[in-house]
C-alpha cells in the first residue's frame, strides 16, 4: 500500500474532486507534472491537459481541468481550475467551438492588425488631465 495524501479539485460552481491519492499527474505551464505524498511545497499554474488521479487500488480518474493554480503540500494537493470536466461531461459539439475560436486567437497580429487609415482604433485626450484612451471594438483602455 502506498502512502496517500488528500486531493482537492476545486471549481468556481462546485467542489469537483475530494478524497485520498496516491499519485496525481496535471499539466502545468511548465509541462507534465507528477505528486506523491510528502512532496516539496510549491505551487503551480495549471495548462490545458489532463489530470490524473491515481487512487488506491490502482484505480485512475482522468478529468479535463481548464486553467488555474495547483498548490503542493506534503500531505495536501488543492487544484483550483477555472473549469474541470470528466469525460463523460465534455460537450463535443462546445468543444470544437472552443477549439475554433483558440485557434483563430492563435493567428493574432493577423486580426489585430489596424485597417487603412486607421479605422478601428480610435484615441482621444482626456479634457481632465491630458491622458489619452485607446478604444479598440468597445474596450477602452488608459494610456
Amino acid at each position: 500500500m502506498a502512502d496517500r495524501f488528500r486531493l482537492k479539485v476545486v471549481t468556481p460552481g462546485k467542489q469537483f474532486y475530494e478524497g485520498e491519492a496516491e499519485f496525481v499527474e496535471f499539466v502545468t505551464t511548465e509541462g507534465e507534472m507528477g505528486v506523491y505524498r510528502n512532496h516539496i511545497p510549491m505551487t503551480a499554474i495549471l495548462a490545458p491537459g489532463l489530470l490524473r488521479i491515481h487512487e488506491e487500488g490502482g484505480a485512475v480518474r482522468k478529468a479535463a481541468p481548464i486553467s488555474g493554480f495547483a498548490e503542493v503540500l506534503p500531505e495536501l494537493v488543492t487544484i483550483l481550475a477555472q473549469i474541470a470536466e470528466w469525460p463523460h461531461e465534455i460537450d463535443e459539439e462546445r468543444a470544437k467551438r472552443a477549439r475554433e475560436r483558440a485557434e483563430k486567437t492563435a493567428e493574432g497580429p493577423e486580426r489585430l492588425r489596424r485597417p487603412e487609415g486607421g479605422a478601428g482604433l480610435k484615441t482621444r485626450a482626456d479634457q481632465t488631465g491630458g491622458q489619452k484612451t485607446v478604444s479598440r471594438t468597445g474596450l477602452q483602455f488608459l494610456i
